[in-house]
């Protein structure tokens, strides 16, 4: 029944513009105001389509290249920052808004203050607030955002922070809205629109959504930089791994994102080729250390102990992925070779009982959909720890409401994919300080104020190699305590029709279809 309805959905979108390039995703995006945020899938959906940043990576690569700000820099004290915008970028028009004019210094500080203001009448509409804006440190780190002209502004920081390029790169922080459209829905008194009726600079515009099922954009044609070379994109939200599979073989889907490992083999033979990355990718299991026994370090290190990642590797990835001992993967700077992962089922049994834990059942929320089979990795789990006596209850649940549940602390344990930008900050801010409890990306909810502190001295040094000796201090003192068991180092599965020119994967394990051609 699920294959069939894809398969006709497919056969409606075909019709509605010729030669689309169709995208198979897992998961539908949480809302169209990336800053609201923390998903992947909506940075598919949103991030490189509809918006663009005030600095930008160069395709394929961790390098930076200038964005909507053409140019910046820095001051001797490092406590300025100045960007230089882009003249000529175009907001997009719709039915819902038409710019009077091109972008400027006014919408830079329109995107960062409300985000930034407590009172702003945006952030009564931001249902989760604006999650990576806390999370990354971003609004820490920003004293405050001036105009110095019309295609100037200036950041004011409150110390050094080698932190700035990565957080200007980032789609969450660093997508620019714009303010016209802004005091329009405020003199409408529709704020909310913002997050359905999204308008950016970016190489795509919002055409119309379906709930749960397509998502369509087209190009922009007043687009600035390097146009794709096709009509429309249209987004196809296929949660059912073999289904995507059957899509794509077909032709009806040309790209399928977050490919499932075990189902690769059915492109063999096929106009349907393999792209995969390794990138900065770690997957893990978040312990809710503000839960009854998982408050105790003695029952997390329990958990990480009877966790069979061999077993786990095998049975979830098919064996495409490398065991993990540190959050950090190890293409990431700062990683710290020396740490290793234990198997010991005894002494688990032993911290158990230290632990005082009484039977009592935990739960694991796990999504429908993904790029694993979320049911079978978190059985697995169940089943090692049932060995050392603790019961565990698996709950499924769509991936929308798993990062709303998990993110106000509703679940005992989760486990997840984390994927950073280049800086091992990018890892250890958003999911293990005391900042990301608040903002509702650190699904440990552990905060540290010795942890908080060698992170802070972290960002102000500018020195690479201080630097990786603190996130090495970092990364042992989370394997003494287990807020988190980091899991594997996976393989990113991105399916790409060999229709698909220019196509390339990112270390990051997102989607950019900038400079794509479509023959």
């Amino acid at each position: 029944m699920r294959a069939g309805l894809a398969l006709g959905l497919t056969v409606c979108l075909a019709v509605a513009q010729a030669a689309p390039l169709t995208v198979c995703t897992e998961a539908a995006p949480d809302g169209f105001d990336i800053a609201q945020s923390e998903s992947a899938v909506t940075v598919d959906a949103v991030g490189n389509t509809i918006f663009d940043q005030l600095l930008m990576y160069k395709r394929g690569t961790t390098e930076f290249v200038p964005g909507l700000a053409r140019a910046w820099r820095l001051s001797a004290d490092g406590l300025q920052l100045t960007l230089e915008l882009r003249p000529g970028v175009k907001f997009h028009s719709t039915p819902w808004f038409t710019p009077t004019r091109e972008m400027n210094a006014d919408d830079v500080l329109f995107s960062f203050q409300r985000m930034a203001d407590a009172k702003s009448p945006w952030q009564a509409v931001a249902k989760g607030g604006f999650l990576m804006w806390h999370g990354t440190g971003m609004g820490d780190a920003i004293k405050a955002v001036e105009k110095v002209d019309a295609m100037t502004v200036r950041l004011q920081l409150k110390q050094p922070n080698a932190l700035m390029q990565t957080l200007l790169a980032n789609q969450f922080n660093s997508s620019v809205y714009s303010a016209e459209y802004g005091a329009q829905l405020l003199k409408a008194g529709k704020p909310e629109l913002i997050n359905t009726q999204p308008v950016g600079t970016g190489p795509f515009v919002f055409k119309s959504y379906q709930k749960d099922a397509v998502l369509r954009l087209s190009t922009h044609p007043g687009y600035w930089g390097s146009k794709p070379q096709f009509d429309q994109l249209v987004v196809a939200i296929t949660p059912d791994a073999n289904v995507r599979v059957q899509r794509l073989k077909a032709g009806e889907c040309l790209i399928g994102a977050n490919m499932r490992g075990e189902t690769l083999g059915g492109f063999d033979g096929t106009a349907v080729k393999v792209q995969s990355e390794v990138g900065l990718l770690t997957g893990y299991i978040a312990l809710n250390t503000q839960r009854k026994f998982l408050s105790d370090k003695r029952f997390r290190q329990a958990l990480a102990l009877s966790f069979n990642k061999a077993s786990y590797i095998q049975s979830v990835y098919g064996g495409r992925a490398l065991p993990a001992a540190s959050f950090l993967p190890p293409s990431q700077w700062s990683h710290d070779k020396g740490l290793s992962s234990r198997f010991d089922v005894e002494q688990a049994k032993a911290l158990v009982k230290a632990s005082g834990y009484d039977g009592t059942e935990l739960t694991i929320f796990t999504r429908i959909g993904g790029s694993i089979d979320g049911r079978r990795a978190a059985e697995l789990m169940q089943a090692d720890w049932a060995k050392i006596g603790v019961k565990v209850r698996v709950q499924m649940m769509e991936w929308g409401e798993m990062l709303r549940r998990t993110g106000a602390g509703e679940h005992d344990i989760t486990f997840l994919n984390w994927a950073g930008d280049g800086d091992p900050d990018s890892f250890v801010n958003p999911n293990l300080s005391c900042d990301g409890v608040s903002a509702g990306n650190n699904k440990s909810r552990w905060c540290n104020k010795a942890f908080d502190a060698l992170l802070a001295k972290a960002r102000a040094h500018s020195d690479q190699g201080q630097r990786s000796q603190l996130y090495v201090q970092a990364q042992r003192m989370v394997a003494e305590e287990v807020p988190l068991i980091p899991t594997v180092y996976p393989q990113y599965f991105t399916a790409v029709n060999q229709r698909v020119r220019g196509f390339k994967s990112s270390p990051f394990a997102d989607l950019d279809f900038r400079g794509v051609s479509l023959p």
